[in-house]
This record gives C-alpha cells, sequence and structure tokens, in this order.
C-alpha cells in the first residue's frame, strides 16, 4: 500500500478501511486529500483481499466538514477543473461497495463524499448538509443531483437554497442513511456491515451494485436489461455453484470471487 500524507489506509479481514486525516481542519477535503483518497480507493478495489471498503474521518468531530475553503478561495474556473474533479470521477467509478462510517459534520464535500458511497452509516451526533449557497456557489460534487434523487424536489431546495443542517435521524428518515448508531459507534458498525457484504460472492456483490446502480442512471428498461445480463452472467461462476451447494447441504458458503 502507498504512503499518504492526508488519509490512513487499514485494513481489517476482507475489508479496507480509509480515514481523511485532517482532524485540525475537520478533515477538510483539499486537493491533495481527494487525488489521495481515489488512489487508495482504486488501489483497495484491484486487491483481491478486499471485498468492501469504509470510509471514515479522523477526530470526533468531523467526518468532513466540506472543502478547502483557505485553498479554494482563489482558484480560476480552470484552476478548479484541473485541481481535482476528475478524482471524483474515479470514485465514483469505484466497483467495489463503498460504505460511509459519518460522524460529526459532513457538510459540503463531505456530504456529497458520503453520498458517492454504497451506503451511510451515521452517529446520532451527525449533521449533513450543503452549506455551499452561504459562500455564494453552489454544491459541485453531486450534491444537487444525489440529494434530489433521495429526498426529492422541496426538501433538496431547502437544503441547497438555505445551507441548512440537517440530523442523521431526520437524514435517515428520508432514506439517506442506512444506520443511525449512538455517538462514536459509527466505524464500529460499519466495519460490522462491511463484513457482512464481504462474506458474500464478490462477484454477485460487484454486478448488484452495478445493477442497482444503473436504476439512477439509465431508463428503466436499461437497467432491467443490465440486471438480467449480470444475472445470467453470475451462473458462469463459481461461486454460484458454491452458494447453490451450500443452501442445499445446509452450510456456510465459502466464496472464492471466481
Amino acid at each position: 500500500m502507498s504512503n499518504y500524507q492526508s488519509i490512513l489506509v487499514d485494513r481489517d479481514e476482507r475489508v479496507g478501511i480509509v480515514t481523511l486525516n485532517r482532524p485540525n481542519e475537520l478533515n477538510a477535503l483539499n486537493f491533495q486529500l481527494v487525488s489521495e483518497l481515489a488512489n487508495a480507493l482504486e488501489e483497495l478495489d484491484r486487491d483481491e483481499e478486499i471485498r468492501c471498503m469504509v470510509i471514515t474521518g479522523a477526530g470526533e468531530k468531523a467526518f468532513a466538514a466540506g472543502a478547502d475553503i483557505k485553498e479554494m478561495s482563489d482558484k480560476s474556473p480552470i484552476d478548479m477543473l484541473l485541481g481535482g474533479f476528475e478524482n471524483w470521477i474515479r470514485i465514483r467509478r469505484v466497483k467495489k461497495p463503498l460504505i460511509a462510517a459519518v460522524g460529526g459534520y459532513a457538510l459540503g464535500g463531505g456530504c456529497e463524499l458520503a453520498m458517492h458511497c454504497d451506503m451511510i452509516v451515521a452517529s446520532e451526533n451527525t449533521r449533513f448538509g450543503q452549506p455551499e449557497i452561504t459562500l455564494g456557489v453552489i454544491p459541485g460534487a453531486g450534491g444537487t443531483q444525489r440529494l434530489a434523487r433521495t429526498l426529492g424536489k422541496y426538501r433538496t431546495m431547502e437544503m441547497v437554497l438555505t445551507g441548512v443542517q440537517v440530523t442523521a435521524q431526520e437524514m435517515a428518515d428520508h432514506g439517506l442513511v442506512n444506520r443511525v448508531v449512538p455517538k462514536g459507534e459509527h466505524l464500529r458498525e460499519a466495519v460490522k456491515l462491511a463484513k457482512e457484504v464481504a462474506a458474500r460472492g464478490p462477484i454477485a456483490v460487484r454486478l448488484a451494485k452495478q445493477a442497482v446502480l444503473a436504476s439512477f442512471e439509465t431508463t428503466l428498461e436499461e437497467g432491467l436489461e443490465m440486471e438480467r445480463k449480470n444475472f445470467l452472467l453470475l451462473f458462469a461462476t463459481e461461486d454460484k455453484r458454491e452458494g447453490m451447494q451450500a443452501f442445499i447441504e445446509k452450510r456456510k458458503a465459502d466464496f472464492k470471487g471466481r
């Protein structure tokens, strides 16, 4: 695993854990951190031993309190374009499941990073928000689009146009958070969830993620076609035979990812 300055990378069995490590800056997302994060996730994505990944933030105050405003304040449009937007696309294209373990502030880019993940586990003290409007800009890493697809037009408009912060429980009630846990328990619970995913057939997990994401990015007919193709493709895998035989024999399946 590569050496990084702004993140930490650990392993817990078949789970890769990436920690945003700028606690004194509330894990603000500067260009370097986002680049390192994309690099680390891609590296874990290629690692056959890792089957699921968790992203969390160092310290008790924030998952990530937003972008690094000091770094952005004097940037031109071209600076912003060349400075790292491609890294957000790289994160979005990670094939293995991503789980956000969120505690404290998840604002601006931090909220958007959580929404780049496939599941979100949040401590009860978490506050989500898109406060960019208070700085004279708008979300730029998917906030307007991903919020609207989950919360709907009206709640999203309120968050984006006012910058209001929303509790973890409110987000869970609207379907954006999977689990709300006691303060400080978000990482433990996220890793527990990740291990459940990691115990499943890795090829099936990857194709299932692809099919679910298609429901947000394609028409219904195109999404159904992808689901059918992925379903049929899995019948060519050893994992399919192992999974079904284990069910018949009433034992735990041992998936190999083949």
